[in-house]
């Protein structure tokens, strides 16, 4: 207020006016001056309040009757008034014995609307205004809400929306507040271009930022949407790219966005210097932590002399590091290292500092920007809470798993001064994306039972912002099939780091005209993080299998004898329990460039049920990056699988069923021992393996996300210990399936999506095709 400045200049401290008059307006009148005995009032007259009442004035004023008050007491008593919202102006003033509160107040809000909003919901824009019905009608408020609606709707891409308001009185005081809306189009970007790169095209880093260029479906990605906040992320993104492809020097000099208001688009810029590239050179730890030597911390080390310079293992190696001697009783430790450049040679050498650091604590961890994922889901990614040790490791390792989670399209976490010289306030601001999508699979059989095959799925990878993972998928086609699956997992059992949840499915087809064949099944599941790249799976598998014949099943070889066995003995029923080990060092879960992605499975079958077995199967898959500057990215898989039974046979669902995911080109279970008739029996020993390459499709913008592909498979499934009932089984040796293909992999808003065609190049005659089929993305 300026009324209370200019009283205390006008009045001395010894003597009051004994007719003050303090308005919202700030103008003071001085009657005339008396002695400090004026101070005191017998009682408070309040006039103009007729809705809210005099008694609701004299509780927000300081003064009281019979008090000694001061001029300070008449300027916080017209703030406090005013920062209620009730009134227009407020004058307090001294007549005799009496101070009088004249007010005028403010017209009552009765209904809040909004008209002209088709984009945003009238509920969502409820929580976003300040002003409700039955509060004040007051012009900052209003003025406020107005910009938190052109907000609201920037963030949907649509900057150039006006907002106005009217007004209708009602009587009393009281008035309908609408707010008219202009939604106008859509705020598009036209381009993104990069000035100062020389290392990496302009194709090459538009694909490495979050914002992309306008396009047919942007509407859907919601990626050209322009923000400050997203500008930085891009920025972060960036740099982070940069440092850990060897350029430590690497800055954005500048990143401008440039708004067209006749064709409302925007242009970005980005501005960069790269700096020269390095190399690791000799890298050292000194500890002066008692009883902890440099030399046995040395083994922790990502950093080796001679690779390409990464910030990343850099950062791993101060984690591992503190995390070793934190285990060792130093909470407080503190890893710093010291590059050393040598610029002849352009390589680094890193020393790792160890030392026991300053006592801190965490005061309170705060988390800002969250508006559809949970505090607790954003907390728990933390080895820390309020209270325990400050450790900066600690507080890069849980940005790698906010980051990790995909339910943010940018996350930062700052620390601020505590209460004391030795408490640390961390803040995360994070920035909620959407976290659901739709799914499309898809393949074409070949042969005289061919067709499509569709699959469609929704999967929400934060659950009602709790963290949860929910997918529903159903599907059919061919070989009347019909695919239904219902998957959960609560990523944190019980509050602890156990991934638990379940798989409930039912599968069914035609195996030739004479049979029906259903899977149903469900699986309890729970996983356990081991380190921060391992993790074990175990698992309870139920599984019941039906099969029915259709018309005369038991007529010549129409049906083999082993089928015809399954049909008459049907249901059947396995019971199991099985352990998964998971490696994983994958740099991205979409569009992985380098590390390894790596399961072996154990299952025993014999809980009950009419399945006896012991199996085993493993499968790796190696990312390594041939050409940064393409963006050529080279990959390797293995895989195989071995079971046995535990008493002298194998049932058909026992044993392993490989084709098409395997070695493409091949129907599902298109390859292996079979009998006479073409029905599939499976195999107890399978090996594969699979060499690609993928690269951005020519002459296609990056930020599109489509790329191309040349890829080779070859495997085999043999073996059998299914009893054949008397019949003959076509390959049960070992000879090799390989096939050569091409595919289309795009990161399209429904999900990865990939398209291929494999021409098999090494084939029996009783193996059953399938050369095109495409759907989701079998990244790993």
């Amino acid at each position: 207020m300026k009324a209370g400045s200019k009283f205390l200049n006008a009045v001395s401290a010894v003597a009051l006016s004994a007719g003050i008059v303090a308005t919202g307006s700030g103008v003071v009148t001085l009657a005339s001056v008396t002695d400090a005995q004026a101070a005191v009032v017998k009682r408070i007259d309040v006039r103009g309040a007729s809705r809210i009442g005099a008694d609701a004035v004299r509780s927000n004023i300081t003064i009281e009757p019979g008090k000694n008050f001061s001029p300070a007491d008449v300027d916080e008593s017209v703030r406090q008034l005013y920062s209620t919202g009730y009134f227009s102006d407020v004058r307090i003033g001294v007549s005799g014995s009496s101070l009088v509160v004249t007010v005028s107040e403010n017209q009552i809000v009765n209904q809040v609307v909004f008209n002209g909003n088709h984009k945003i919901k009238d509920d969502k824009l409820a929580g976003v205004v300040q002003t409700r019905p039955q509060g004040a009608f007051n012009d900052a408020t209003i003025q406020a809400d107005i910009d938190a609606i052109k907000q609201a709707y920037a963030a949907i891409g649509r900057s150039d929306v006006t907002v106005t308001t009217q007004t209708a009185a009602v009587g009393e005081g009281r008035v309908n507040l609408a707010f008219v809306i202009n939604e106008g189009e859509r705020t598009k970007i036209s381009a993104i271009n990069f000035v100062g790169n020389q290392a990496y095209s302009n194709g090459r880093l538009a694909a490495v930022i979050n914002t992309k260029r306008s396009n047919f479906l942007s509407f859907l990605t919601r990626k050209d949407v322009y923000s400050d906040e997203k500008l930085r992320a891009d920025e972060e993104a960036l740099r982070q790219f940069y440092f850990n492809h060897g350029y430590p020097d690497f800055r954005v000099v500048s990143s401008d966005a440039t708004l067209n208001p006749e064709t409302n688009e925007y242009q970005l810029t980005f501005t960069v210097e790269e700096g020269a590239r390095y190399t690791f050179g000799d890298v050292n730890v000194e500890s002066t932590v008692d009883g902890i030597s440099g030399e046995e911390l040395k083994g922790l080390v990502e950093s080796r002399t001679g690779d390409t310079y990464k910030a990343k293992d850099v950062q791993k190696t101060m984690e591992a590091i503190s995390k070793r001697v934190a285990n060792a009783g130093y909470p407080f430790a503190r890893v710093t290292p010291r590059g050393n450049r040598n610029f002849s040679n352009n390589t680094i050498a890193v020393d790792y500092l160890v030392d026991q650091g300053e006592r801190a604590y965490v005061e309170r961890i705060e988390i800002r920007g969250n508006t559809r994922t949970r505090d607790y889901v954003i907390r728990r990614e933390f080895d820390m809470s309020e209270g325990d040790a400050f450790n900066q490791e600690m507080i890069t390792r849980a940005k790698r798993r906010l980051d990790a989670l995909g339910y943010f399209s940018s996350v930062s976490i700052s620390t601020a001064p505590g209460s004391a010289a030795d408490r640390v306030v961390v803040i995360v601001d994070v920035q909620d994306q959407p976290t659901g999508s739709f799914g499309i699979g898809a393949g074409y059989a070949t042969g005289n039972k061919g067709g499509f095959i569709l699959e469609a799925s929704v999967e929400e990878k934060n659950f009602l912002g709790r963290g949860q993972y929910i997918r529903v998928a159903a599907g059919g086609g061919a070989d009347n099939a019909r695919n239904y699956s219902v998957s959960f997992t609560e990523p944190y059992f019980l509050g602890y780091r156990l991934a638990a949840g379940f798989d409930i499915y039912r599968n069914t087809t035609s195996g030739e005209d004479y049979y029906d064949y259903s899977e149903t099944g469900f699986t309890l599941r729970v996983t356990a993080p081991i380190t921060e790249d391992l993790a074990t799976t175990f698992r309870y598998n139920y599984r019941r299998y039906e099969y029915e014949g259709r018309g005369d099943y038991t007529v010549g070889d129409n049906l083999s004898a082993p089928y015809r066995a399954l049909v008459n003995g049907s249901p059947w029923a396995s019971s199991s329990v099985s352990q998964t080990l998971t490696y994983n060092t994958l740099d991205d879960a979409t569009l992985p460039h380098e590390g390894i992605f790596a399961t072996i499975t154990h299952e025993f079958a014999g809980l009950g049920g009419d399945s006896e077995f012991y199996k085993i199967s493993g499968r790796a898959r190696v990312f390594y990056t041939v050409s940064d500057e393409a963006d050529i990215i080279a990959s390797l898989a293995v895989g195989g699988g071995y079971v046995v039974p535990t008493n002298d046979t194998l049932n058909v669902f026992d044993q392993f069923m490989i084709g098409g995911k395997q070695i493409r080109g091949f129907k599902s279970t298109g390859i292996g021992p079979r009998m006479a008739n073409g029905d599939p029996l499976g195999g107890t020993t399978y090996f594969n393996a699979s060499a690609e390459a993928s690269f951005p499709m020519p002459g296609i913008p990056q930020d599109i996300g489509l790329r191309g592909a040349v890829f080779a498979d070859a495997g085999t499934l043999f073996g059998n210990k299914v009893d054949p009932l008397g019949g003959a089984v076509n390959g049960t040796d070992s000879t090799l399936r390989a096939s050569v293909g091409a595919s289309i992999i795009w990161a399209s808003p429904f999900g990865p999506l990939r398209f291929d065609y494999a021409v098999p190049v090494a084939k029996e005659d009783f193996d059953e095709e399938q050369r095109f089929r495409f759907g989701i993305a079998n990244q790993f």
